[in-house]
């Protein structure tokens, strides 16, 4: 028999002000929950912000979660991606602004001797511009889909909408994303992501 408490037993003495049970949820889930966050924040160090953020408003929000089973890892997800969103629009308004000033002095880029490195860099990037450019809701329903592997049912729950729209949601934006990529990327590079 496990003794390991489950999230709801762990969630229960958090919401009574247990300290360590909240802090066993996050080393519990904090990886999991920082893999997705990375792939839409902008660098590593904002998806740890990211993560950080998540956790304190499951902290600051813990009399009020409802979970839709017995793992808080599913509403961790999303809160995750709503903020990342948020964070992605503020990145937005700030490079808006930076834009508006004189640009500084140019510097030589050391990376440019790993040309190697560069190039799945370069490739890269411009995927993630790719699925940047997919709305908010295609970008959530494939994170939570294809990438957090969760099943259409699970998502159906947790966003609240019957499975066949995530069914068909995620048929579409697995669509969208593969013509956005075949625009943005040469055979060449396609198959060099393979």
């Amino acid at each position: 028999m496990d003794d390991e408490p489950t999230d709801e037993e762990l969630l229960d003495r958090a919401r009574a002000g247990d300290g360590d049970a909240f802090a066993a949820l996050f080393r519990r889930h904090r990886d999991r929950v920082f893999r997705p966050v990375l792939r839409l924040a902008a660098t590593p160090s904002d998806a740890e912000d990211l993560v950080a953020l998540t956790f304190a408003e499951a902290w600051r929000k813990r009399g009020r979660i409802r979970t839709s089973g017995p793992s808080l890892l599913p509403w961790l997800l999303v809160t995750a991606s709503h903020l990342a969103r948020n964070n992605v629009r503020a990145l937005r308004r700030h490079q808006a602004l930076l834009a508006k000033l004189p640009p500084g002095e140019p510097h030589r880029d050391h990376s440019d001797e790993v040309l190697d490195r560069a190039d799945r860099d370069h490739v890269a990037a411009r995927v993630r511009r790719s699925f940047d450019r997919l709305t908010d809701r295609d970008r959530e329903i494939l994170s939570l889909c294809v990438l957090e592997e969760l099943s259409t049912d699970q998502v159906a729950t947790l966003l609240r909408v019957p499975a066949g729209t995530v069914k068909s949601r995620l048929s579409r934006a697995r669509r969208t994303l593969a013509e956005i990529v075949a625009l943005d990327l040469s055979p060449d590079e396609i198959r060099s992501m393979r």
